[in-house]
């Protein structure tokens, strides 16, 4: 199957944006974790931020992360008339 120009374009923006969020997970779980004690310095609501971030901060990021993806992969389907409906 030939792949049109619409679906080269369609991939190179999926594929954008899925580097763009795994870089961001991958700074969130693994760089901030390796920087514990450094960060345990700076205080949030009088906690330590690197037990901040592993307490609930990843998980809000992880949480937003899931949500902007499945945000712009709509608005990507809706682009290129790939889109299911609404259910």
């Amino acid at each position: 199957m030939q792949l049109t120009e619409t679906h080269r374009h369609y991939w190179k923006k999926n594929l954008r944006l899925t580097i763009v969020l795994l870089s961001i997970w991958f700074f969130v779980t693994f760089v901030v974790g390796f920087l514990a004690r450094p960060l345990a310095e700076f205080k949030i609501l009088g906690w330590p931020f690197s037990f901040y971030m592993c307490a609930q901060g990843s998980l809000i990021v992880y949480v937003v992360l899931i949500w902007f993806y499945a945000k712009k992969m709509h608005q990507l389907d809706v682009e290129h008339g790939v889109d299911e409906g609404e259910g």
